[in-house]
């Protein structure tokens, strides 16, 4: 059995005048929407063997504060999650070592999104319609596959365990009016 867990980085500020998008910060909103995130991690007892992360500003700002809540990750920083495509993500999955029980990915949208509606087999009703209706910032979808190798990860061959949005663990982090 393997367990992936996707986390989407926190929402970045788009008024900071920053040369490029990589380098886009978090907004105060995102800092705090990742520190509740990394404080529901810890209440759920989640535990990660491996954590790779796309190496743009927001992601790392993202697991910094994350971290608070959470405790410390040590992640590896793979630019190929910058920006990627589902097909790119799966890539990096199945390059994983059989040994590694559970998987951390941080990156952004649409890859994360895409991923998770490639990899959980289209069941009206259940936690992927959410996933189909909106994967919002610092949002986490984890996934359960009857594997014992990463590289058996297959599209349609994942259950969908948890979707967590921020506003789901406190109600001001939703959508603003």
């Amino acid at each position: 059995m393997k367990t992936l867990t996707l986390l989407r980085h926190a929402k970045s500020g788009w008024d900071d005048p920053v040369a490029r998008d990589f380098d886009r910060p978090l907004n105060p909103r995102g800092r705090r929407a990742a520190a509740t995130m990394g404080r529901h991690l810890r209440a759920l007892d989640m535990a990660f063997d491996r954590v790779i992360a796309s190496p743009a500003v927001r992601v790392q700002e993202t697991l910094d504060d994350v971290g608070q809540g959470f405790g410390r990750m040590a992640p590896e920083w793979d630019r190929r999650l910058y920006l990627a495509s589902a097909a790119s993500l799966l890539d990096v999955i199945r390059e994983c070592p059989a040994d590694i029980g559970s998987l951390l990915l941080v990156g952004h949208n649409p890859g994360l999104e895409d991923l998770v509606l490639m990899l959980v087999p289209d069941e009206r009703g259940g936690l992927r319609d959410s996933v189909e209706e909106k994967y919002p910032t610092a949002t986490l979808a984890q996934m359960t596959f009857a594997v014992d190798d990463w590289a058996a990860v297959a599209p349609g061959g994942a259950t969908l365990t948890h979707f967590i949005r921020p506003r789901d663990v406190d109600p001001e982090l939703g959508p603003e009016a």
